[in-house]
């Protein structure tokens, strides 16, 4: 296949593991550091937006947020990334990867800080501000799933890509820790300097004013490590495979690739192998396309579909898991500042525990195994304990069998992180022609988020008791948690079954992936043709 490739892009596939393929895993790795930091870090503060804007007097409880603004607050910026993962991963084939790259961490930037902020002091007022610049702020995140992704495929030799594309987005992981790390030690300096007694004990004091404080920092911190790595891809060079195969310009593409890869490449050796003849390109979505690749987008759109809903939907449990290992007392034995530092410290032991080793299992095994196997692996392991926790779901409401319920549940995140989150991240950057591979992993993506709010919103309301005297305030009766448990096993059996849509593309370069060698032979045989005639 190398004979009829671009030498530009084989010198790329064929490189050895070299200094710059870590510094672009850095470089786009911090952007996914600071996406999971700022979509994670608001679970670590609604309870004491609960606290501080919607306290009622006389209460057993401290307030919580109402279900709609929960509802909006946490779900505002998966909108606002399934709106930027479509925009900028069209924008990303249309100007060029790097032009857009530094685009998304800007406004990222700038996001995380105005988060912070609010017009006025009235709970609405806080709450709107908050949900508009959570919005533009998953905006920017979005446009970082594709042009991250696309980026490292793109720079990436074949032997190695796979775990150069999982380590950036393996990032997460160390985000979503981070961002409990941070909170422990914001919410202990505020507890130190303003000690305040528990709810229970004084329902007014048990909330200092300065708490104000602690959501507003945890938030604006995740502009640090965003406009830290904005002057690095400012100097990224544009990938080769769009500037040869997208903007034709071999020589540009030699030029820079010469720099990066420390070799000499012949710019007037490749000037030919570029096809300029139109009749042999086709548009998205046309009928040649469909053909070719409309079964691959529908497999990866699909199983990071269904992914998103089990995976997001696990949130819910997390409270009963909390409470059944005593890492979260009951909210009215707290002040509001200790409520976050028992939140934080739970979800970064979980993160510590199942999340991190997951994402770093795959990128080990992704080019030994191979995506497909570990996709599948994922989503079978998901199914039998997704299974394994509902059927005898009674059983494992007894207290003395509450660990293995624990123990099942961070399996499920284990094989997770290690299977499906990180394919489905992984594959559409490598299946798809480089004019559309930005965009294709865009839509996927977006898939992805739309399957998110399904299963963070969705099962919300699912998963109340069907007796309307035991549901949540403000929630009307659901089908339980046993049944809402049965129907994410079936989601997740759906999963393998899509997962046979998706090709495998351990060790094959991206143009043996995305036909584009194959368009190089055609083209290549036709200019021998007319020389000879």
């Amino acid at each position: 296949m190398a004979d009829n490739q671009l030498q530009v892009l084989n010198a790329l596939d064929v490189a050895k593991t070299q200094w710059y393929h870590f510094t672009a895993i850095v470089i786009a790795g911090m952007g996914f550091f600071t996406d999971a930091y700022d979509l994670f870090c608001i679970s670590l503060v609604t309870k004491l937006l609960g606290r501080i804007y919607y306290h009622e007097e006389g209460s057993h409880k401290p307030g919580t947020l109402p279900p709609n603004v929960a509802a909006a607050t946490n779900g505002v910026a998966f909108c606002g990334t399934l709106a930027g993962q479509l925009f900028f991963g069209w924008l990303g084939d249309k100007l060029g990867r790097k032009k857009v790259y530094g685009m998304t961490l800007m406004i990222m930037v700038l996001c995380s800080i105005a988060s912070g902020l609010s017009f006025g002091d009235k709970p609405k007022t806080v709450m709107a501000t908050l949900c508009f610049f959570r919005f533009w702020l998953g905006f920017g995140i979005g446009g970082d799933y594709p042009l991250s992704a696309t980026i490292m495929s793109e720079y990436a030799n074949k032997k190695t890509r796979g775990a150069f594309i999982s380590a950036v987005f393996a990032m997460q992981g160390f985000g979503i820790m981070a961002g409990g790390i941070f909170a422990i030690i914001i919410s202990s300096i505020f507890d130190a300097k303003f000690p305040a007694p528990a709810y229970a004990d004084d329902a007014l004091r048990s909330t200092v004013p300065q708490a104000d404080f602690v959501w507003r920092i945890i938030l604006m911190f995740g502009a640090i490590p965003a406009s830290m790595t904005y002057y690095s891809r400012s100097k990224m060079p544009e990938t080769a495979r769009y500037t040869a195969l997208v903007a034709k310009n071999a020589q540009q593409a030699a030029s820079d690739m010469s720099r990066v890869l420390q070799v000499e490449i012949e710019p007037e050796q490749i000037l030919e192998e570029i096809s300029t003849d139109k009749s042999k390109s086709f548009s998205l979505f046309s009928k040649q396309f469909m053909k070719r690749h409309g079964l691959h987008l529908l497999g990866t759109t699909s199983t990071w579909f269904l992914l998103d809903i089990a995976f997001y939907s696990q949130n819910l449990f997390q409270k009963d898991i909390f409470s059944a290992i005593g890492w979260i007392p009951p909210a009215q034995t707290m002040n509001a500042v200790q409520e976050v530092f028992k939140i934080a410290r739970a979800q970064t032991l979980i993160a510590l525990c199942s999340t991190v080793p997951g994402y770093w299992f795959t990128v080990v095994f992704i080019d030994v195994i191979g995506r497909f196997a570990i996709q599948l692996m994922g989503f079978f392991f998901m199914t039998v304990f997704m299974f394994a926790l509902a059927i005898p779901y009674n059983h494992w409401t007894h207290k003395d069998n509450r660990i293995g319920f624990v123990i099942m549940y961070s399996l499920t995140f284990f094989f997770a992180n290690f299977g499906p989150n990180a394919t489905t991240f992984v594959v559409p950057a490598e299946i798809f022609p480089a004019r559309f591979r930005s965009t294709c992993h865009g839509i996927s993506a977006a898939s992805g988020k739309l399957g998110a709010m399904v299963g963070a919103f969705g099962f919300l309301y699912l998963a109340q008791s069907p007796d309307k005297n035991k549901t949540d305030a403000g929630y009307p009766p659901g089908i339980g948690v046993r049944n809402s448990l049965l129907v994410l096993g079936v989601i997740n059996f759906l999963g393998i079954l899509f997962t046979f849509l998706v090709p495998e593309s351990k060790g094959k370069s991206l143009e043996e992936m995305s036909g584009e060698n194959e368009s190089n032979e055609q083209n290549n045989n036709d200019s021998r043709t007319v020389e000879m005639v």
